[in-house]
């Protein structure tokens, strides 16, 4: 870890509502406005979330509950909000619908089963101390798929925005073409209120994205509907809610469907993981000490069980939801228990009033919530960054859209494995050059960043050779050809000295590979150095691995230039460039 970055936070703390340790009452004040912020924007996003994975309405708000409550109980972040969530829900619930068969009690029977698979998947990654697992997601591979999930989601509720029956296809492109062939038929009442809401809730965000542009734009479409009859005329309403009475029961589970939906439990929970770190990292509980993100992990993983036992369905943490709770003041979960509370007695007291809530109208605000997640400003900037990066933004997209959509995301991730391999199994291999005039080696002028141009100067018979990579056996056989081809191109070399700064870990095949390089070059006359090996890691494997030994302890130094001048086979006589 750099000097820059931040500590880890301490893991010994209780686990038991670590996140209101130390509360104090002067607190509360923040986190009760920012507790009916997360109501105001939560509300609709959780029913329309719910809509998203072919649940019940109820659904939506008791995985809030339960999300908020676990996390809560056993997670370590102060600001997380858990909950229904967007991005997970569309992956799944294709999945869910086929295997239901069009049974809604084995739709939300097979939704528990799977929250109950990814909960526990969680739990155990964040018990082992796994939470480096987030880390396997590339940012270019998570803008492309979830830009992917985005248009499946856009997709999938342009038929509730234009009034129109949905298509049983199962493919997106299929979904796509059967709703323009049905625009002739579109609902025009539908179609207003859908537009209506989208854009009310788009406006709200642009004047500040704490005006709750989205319950206002549902609030308004249902009165709408209630003044003027809009169900007799066609639009379809979301149906009253019934208040959030926990029923803690287990799903009847089988085996064939275990089976069946571990592949996708194992997807979601990655995606689950890999958005978890990157809240808890933007919205760290002290500033500048890094979270516990395996802790929060088990937080997460504790929703999903809890939600699985009441009939809900998988959780993941919400950036947008977190945001809210830290813009509206909030210090703690308090401000998400106390949102569970307003919610709950909203289901109880206002719940009839959803019948006339349009089903356009929960549409349109998914169809916001995926614009929200088609980061095309982040696109823009990889394209700036890496002609190379994105293509694998590209290449996620059309995976998701092309493919089913958990299959998609499947291969994705497996994308941003193998873009991630490549990268550790083709590092930068430079040779170095001595700064004119100093005892810095580095890469030649034309490489140097932050000043203007100096001068370099070479040795005559030396060879400074840096690979900027764990040496290992995925790189191991490149690292050496790069070698031998730095030596072909310069030619009458004496001395080769492996600057090893970058050298953070040195594997079994990765040592054996640099005895032999060694062995070989001092066969052909040529001595070989090592400077600046400094990761206590990779100086502990080339003591354990005989490295060390095969080169000689006289061999190793501190710096390059200290190895050049402590070897006497080579000229001092150095050459300017």
């Amino acid at each position: 870890m750099s000097s820059g970055s931040p500590s880890p936070r301490p893991s010994t703390s209780p686990w038991l509502f670590a996140s209101l340790r130390g509360y104090k009452w002067s607190w509360l004040s923040g986190d009760i406005m920012a507790g009916l912020m997360l109501v105001a924007i939560v509300l609709p996003g959780q029913i329309a979330t719910a809509h998203l994975a072919g649940m019940p309405a109820e659904a939506g708000l008791m995985a809030f509950a339960a999300g908020s409550i676990a996390f809560a109980a056993v997670g370590g972040t102060r600001f997380i909000s858990v909950g229904a969530d967007s991005t997970i829900a569309p992956i799944f619930a294709t999945v869910i619908a086929v295997m239901a068969l069009g049974d809604p009690s084995r739709h939300v029977a097979l939704a528990a089963i799977l929250a109950l698979l990814v909960g526990g998947m969680l739990v155990i990654t964040g018990l082992l101390r796994a939470g480096w697992l987030a880390d396997l997601l590339s940012v270019p591979v998570t803008t492309g798929f979830l830009a992917g999930i985005s248009i499946h989601i856009i997709v999938g509720q342009l038929p509730g925005v234009l009034g129109v029956a949905a298509s049983p296809d199962s493919h997106l492109l299929l979904r796509f073409f059967d709703v323009l062939g049905k625009l002739p038929q579109a609902n025009p009442y539908a179609v207003t209120i859908g537009v209506a809401v989208l854009a009310a809730t788009i406006g709200a965000h642009q004047l500040g994205p704490r005006i709750p542009g989205a319950l206002f734009g549902l609030v308004a479409a249902a009165l709408a509907t209630w003044q003027f009859g809009l169900a007799a005329r066609g639009v379809e309403t979301l149906g009253a809610l019934s208040a959030i009475v926990p029923s803690f029961s287990l799903p009847a589970i089988a085996l064939d469907d275990i089976v069946a939906l571990l592949p996708l439990a194992a997807t979601v929970s990655l995606v689950c993981m890999m958005q978890t770190a990157a809240v808890a990292r933007a919205f760290p509980s002290t500033p500048g000490v890094a979270e516990d993100v395996s802790r929060d992990f088990v937080g997460v993983g504790a929703g999903s069980l809890l939600a699985g036992t009441t009939g809900a369905f998988a959780v993941d943490a919400s950036p947008p939801s977190t945001a809210i709770i830290v813009d509206a003041g909030g210090r703690s979960q308090m401000a998400q228990l106390l949102a569970v509370l307003v919610i709950g007695l909203l289901a109880a007291l206002a719940g009839a009033a959803a019948a006339y809530v349009p089903r356009a109208a929960l549409d349109a605000v998914l169809i916001y919530i995926a614009l929200r997640i088609f980061h095309l400003g982040d696109m823009i900037r990889i394209a700036r960054h890496s002609s190379g990066e994105i293509y694998l933004v590209a290449a996620s997209i059309a995976l998701v859209v092309l493919l089913p959509i958990q299959m998609g995301v499947g291969l994705a991730i497996v994308l941003s494995l193998i873009h991630s391999t490549y990268l550790l199994a083709r590092p930068n291999c430079a040779r170095l050059e001595r700064l004119k005039g100093t005892t810095v080696w580095w890469p030649p002028q034309h490489r140097t960043i932050g000043r203007s141009s100096a001068a370099t100067e070479t040795v005559p018979g030396v060879l400074v050779f840096a690979p900027a990579a764990p040496l290992t056996f995925i790189n191991a056989d490149y690292i050496r050809g790069r070698l031998d081809a730095a030596l072909a191109e310069t030619g009458n070399i004496r001395l080769v000295v492996i600057e090893a700064a970058g050298i953070t870990l040195i594997d079994y095949t990765g040592a054996q590979s640099l005895i032999e390089t060694i062995e070989r070059l001092r066969h052909r006359g040529i001595d070989v150095a090592l400077a600046r090996l400094e990761a206590d890691r990779a100086i502990a494997a080339a003591q354990r691995s005989g490295l060390v030994d095969a080169l000689g302890a006289d061999h190793v130094f501190h710096s390059v230039e200290e190895a050049v001048q402590q070897r006497p086979a080579v000229s001092a006589t150095a050459t300017e460039r």
